[in-house]
């Protein structure tokens, strides 16, 4: 168990290092936000999640990062996010275009553009496939590590001849660096939409991804997915 504390650090850290792909310190952490403690009683909250698997520290000297278990932590408490804006600029694409390609196309872009990952549409009984989003990608600091590039690729590559791994009954699906069933790679996350509905939706990018931002998009266009076909 942990305490209500100790998930609001969780929270706290996984938002700021997505944001700023740096270690979080217990300095940056207490000045930014009001814990009501001092930094050097942080660092012992961060010792005890860094026991029980939620944080790791890179360096001695470095501040914290968050594992795989803090982002499905803090995945799992956005399950349910939606954008109504979104979901109204979605429908505005499927309502003025009538070419069930030309519609794909545009929610691809669309997605790819808001999410800043790679983004896959792949239509009812593998018509046609979409993709869209290496220029977003290549704006992720992780796109500098090459071994990440080359791993990032292969996965691509393995993707659409895999899809039946991601057999699932839930609306949305998140799959967080090895939790993966297609490539069990450590640095990819994989945001699926609901695999029963007319279209399956993907968006792959790092494990540092805007999941709040992410999911939210997923989840409002699995709401309107019914009126592609």
């Amino acid at each position: 168990m942990i305490s209500q504390r100790q998930e609001e650090i969780i929270k706290l850290l996984v938002k700021e290092y997505i944001k700023n792909a740096e270690p979080i310190s217990s300095k940056f952490l207490a000045e930014k936000y009001d814990f009501g403690i001092c930094p050097s009683a942080i660092r012992i909250e961060f010792q005890f999640l860094i026991k029980e698997g939620f944080l790791e520290q890179p360096h001695t000297s470095a501040g914290r990062v968050p594992t795989d278990k803090a982002y499905r932590f803090f995945v799992d408490s956005l399950k349910d996010k939606r954008e109504e804006k979104i979901e109204e600029e979605l429908e505005e694409i499927i309502k003025n275009i009538k070419d069930k390609y030309k519609i794909a196309s545009e929610i691809t872009k669309y997605l790819s553009s808001h999410s800043s990952g790679f983004t896959f549409f792949i239509s009812p009984n593998k018509e046609f496939s979409i993709k869209e989003g290496f220029e977003e990608l290549f704006k992720n600091p992780e796109m500098k590590d090459h071994s990440f590039v080359l791993n990032f690729i292969d996965f691509i590559k393995n993707f659409e001849g895999n899809i039946e791994k991601l057999n699932s009954q839930e609306e949305i699906n998140v799959y967080i660096g090895k939790e993966n069933p297609i490539s069990k790679t450590k640095n990819i996350t994989l945001i699926c939409s609901d695999p029963r509905q007319k279209a399956f939706v993907s968006i792959l990018g790092p494990k540092r991804m805007d999941y709040e931002k992410n999911i939210g998009l997923i989840n409002s266009l699995n709401k309107i997915l019914k009126e592609l076909i």
